[in-house]
């Protein structure tokens, strides 16, 4: 009792304003800022891994089986935050058995199975099938088993059971596009649709996020690529880098407009809320939303990469900058998840004064657990590249 009284008299100093009681504790924390970065992720490197299939971009080959696995790492992990938010993780099969089809949040649960189940899974088992068959042919041990079990005890190479594979594949893929649209953009639809609070509520919300999900989502696959292919036999393939830079860039380039275009929006309507909103980002908000995610996150890695492509520069130059771009354009959208989240809690209903988050250390709601789940996935994905490795050195003809 006597911490939780010093925890309210902390967050007590720090509030301005007339706030009302109920508001000054924030009910979403850390975690639900991690969730929508999450599930960005997947679905942004999914896009980068479709390009390959369905728009035939070639130069893009090699990172396409990399993006898949990494978009199966962070969907894995994905839901964690927001079961570890609940308290009693075991009733969220609840929304199975008991589904809610006029709740956006019970109906994420479905959205995540189709597209664990019937898009990635399904298309990560074709495209690595026959070369799943051929290892475990000549491998001795455990590993043959697991490569047996994965493959689910498949035998068939014929050239026409692979002729069906390809065709499978890019049909799941056309098929994924807009499953991943739909897994991330219903974050921003359930953001979108709150309209008592005037920092969420806006039509552009779901496109925003979904924008931003590609830019996180190409940006991660880009600084793994990199991280990993640094250390490979064949080294940086300098023509993939380069058209992996350029879709980032496009990409950035429409999602720094639709935010420009939600901005100069919310300013025209002036609604009765614009004053404490100003309030809002000219203060507490202001380094994590001016600076970390408009000027380091967005405005420096697009100059960089623009004045790397337009005077053409070496290839060492270039690959530092798109290296320590992909790390300031992944930082900045998580300071957009959490101007988004913890910024929409901070004003106070009355639109007369603002609160403060206090984030914690120990905890399931705090920092440690949340590094945790942040770095889980890369260690799943670590173990997804022993079990199916990505490299095309590895892949039978």
């Amino acid at each position: 009792m006597e911490e939780l009284i010093y925890h309210l008299t902390n967050i007590l100093k720090e509030v301005s304003g007339y706030i009302y009681p109920n508001e000054i504790e924030l009910h979403w924390g850390l975690l639900i800022v991690i969730y929508p970065y999450l599930t960005g992720l997947v679905a942004g490197a999914f896009i980068l891994a479709s390009l390959v299939k369905v728009f035939n971009v070639k130069e893009l080959q090699q990172t396409y089986r990399l993006s898949l696995l990494t978009a199966l790492s962070f969907l894995i992990i994905a839901p964690l935050p927001l079961l570890v938010h609940l308290g009693h993780p075991e009733k969220s099969f609840e929304i199975f058995l008991t589904p809610n089809k006029s709740s956006a949040m019970a109906m994420f649960g479905f959205v995540y199975a189709w597209y664990l189940m019937a898009v990635l899974l399904l298309e990560i088992w074709l495209d690595y099938r026959k070369d799943i068959i051929i290892w475990a042919s000549s491998e001795k041990g455990i590993k043959k088993w697991i490569h047996k079990l994965v493959s689910l005890f498949s035998s068939d190479i014929s050239e026409r059971a692979i002729k069906f594979d390809k065709k499978a594949i890019k049909a799941i893929t056309i098929i994924g596009i807009p499953s991943a649209f739909l897994l991330h953009g219903y974050v921003g639809f359930i953001f979108g649709s709150i309209k008592a609070n005037p920092w969420w509520s806006s039509v552009l919300m779901p496109i925003a996020f979904l924008f931003s999900a590609m830019v996180s989502g190409i940006a991660l696959v880009l600084l793994i690529y990199m991280v990993i292919y640094s250390w490979r036999p064949k080294g940086i393939n300098m023509q993939c880098l380069d058209k992996m830079a350029s879709y980032l860039f496009y990409v950035m380039i429409v999602d720094f407009s639709l935010e420009t275009l939600d901005f100069i929006h919310r300013t025209y309507e002036a609604e009765e809320s614009i004053k404490i909103l100003a309030e809002l980002v000219g203060g507490k908000l202001f380094v994590s939303l001016v600076v970390i995610q408009v000027l380091l996150g967005m405005i420096i890695p697009l100059g960089s990469i623009a004045t790397a492509k337009l005077f053409k520069m070496p290839e060492e130059l270039r690959k530092l900058i798109y290296f320590v771009s992909s790390i300031l354009i992944l930082i900045g959208i998580f300071s957009t998840r959490w101007n988004i989240v913890i910024g929409g809690q901070l004003f106070s209903k009355s639109f007369r004064g603002l609160t403060e988050y206090k984030m914690t250390i120990f905890g399931l709601e705090g920092l440690l657990v949340s590094i945790g789940i942040m770095l889980s996935p890369i260690l799943i994905l670590y173990v997804l590249t022993k079990i199916l490795p990505p490299w095309e050195e590895v892949r039978n003809p």
